[in-house]
């Protein structure tokens, strides 16, 4: 399986009930691009980029904590990915598998990357928030955004295998996750490391690294990735790490979310983690501009305006309880489901 390059197309691959192979998919790609609907012409783009004559493909990254980058990937670096996500979750050629994400993202990429070259039999449907709605095919395998696991708990028995990334699963997510028969995994990765290069089962404490992935930290107490098959370089990141062991983490939050308020340093995800059973929308603690603080902690909230649960702070230290709490109709996020925590906030 190693030798395994992008200019060949696996011939137990299927796309929506039909062998393609690289002329087939070529042919699909321009229907796409002409013809087809909004959500297909990312990909007719992608499957044409995928076999022209460059051995790289342009992307952008996400824009979740700064502006979206354009980064350019080599293509097989994702073919690599693609293997060790087949040799991590288990999956071989003829596994039916689900594909509900945009393409115009690293994930939605690679699902049709692990499709080419493991030789899955995919079904690729309009990304929506309720991927699996009226379904009753069962599948191996698929990938989702927490906001899609959490619409499909009820559908989620058709389902075997399943990573969810892109965000964090929420305390109230992981609990429904856990009473289904679904194997969940939640995921660790960037467009930088070409989707995934970690993955931890639902419930469990730290992330295990893929397949010819080693990990440490730097100064910062910030994960440092060592992939060569991915990346000649290492990647440095800003989230911050409990390190178990080279191959294993714990991940404590974003160095970029970190409010200095007074002098006393604290992690906005810490303590959203510490408020998960009590809130139940979209929220996030953040620092904001305070002329005798220099940051002040505030709760942000998505929706109407309520009355907060009166033990709402109980459980947060003195220096980690909000000062005030916004309430904001709904917030801007990226094209996949990322909070854009700055720009809601404006």
């Amino acid at each position: 399986m190693q030798d395994l390059t992008y200019h060949n197309v696996h011939n137990r691959f299927k796309l929506n009930g039909f062998h393609l192979d690289r002329e087939d998919l070529c042919r699909v790609a321009y229907s796409f691009i002409k013809e087809g609907d909004d959500f297909e012409k990312p990909v007719g783009n992608f499957i044409l980029d995928w076999f022209d004559n460059n051995d790289f493909i342009e992307m952008h990254s996400s824009g979740s904590t700064g502006l979206p980058k354009l980064i350019r990937v080599e293509k097989q670096a994702m073919v690599n990915s693609a293997i060790a996500t087949g040799d991590f979750f288990g999956l071989s050629a003829g596994n039916k598998v689900l594909n509900c994400l945009p393409v115009k993202y690293v994930a939605g990429k690679m699902m049709f990357v692990r499709g080419f070259i493991l030789g899955l039999d995919m079904d690729f449907v309009a990304p929506s928030s309720h991927p699996l709605k009226n379904n009753e095919t069962v599948y191996d395998f698929t990938a989702m955004v927490p906001l899609q696991a959490q619409n499909s708990i009820s559908e989620l028995h058709n389902v075997k295998k399943m990573i969810v990334g892109g965000a964090k699963i929420s305390a109230t997510l992981e609990k429904e996750l856990l009473s289904l028969p679904t194997q969940s995994f939640e995921t660790y990765g960037m467009t930088e490391t070409v989707s995934h290069i970690a993955a931890k089962k639902v419930g469990d404490e730290f992330f295990t690294v893929l397949p010819n992935v080693s990990v440490t930290t730097d100064e910062r107490n910030c994960l440092v990735i060592n992939a060569p098959n991915i990346s000649e370089e290492l990647i440095v990141t800003n989230d911050i790490v409990e390190l178990v062991s080279d191959t294993e983490f714990i991940w404590s939050g974003r160095i970029d979310n970190i409010i200095n308020s007074g002098g006393i340093k604290s992690s906005s995800e810490q303590i959203e983690a510490k408020l998960a059973k009590l809130i139940d929308r979209r929220y996030f603690v953040a620092g904001i501009a305070d002329a005798d603080l220099g940051e002040k902690l505030v709760l942000v909230i998505e929706g109407e305006s309520y009355t907060l649960p009166e033990n709402l702070f109980e459980s947060l230290d003195k220096y980690e309880k909000p000062k005030d709490v916004i309430f904001i109709p709904r917030f801007k996020e990226t094209g996949n489901g990322k909070v854009i925590r700055k720009d809601s906030l404006l």
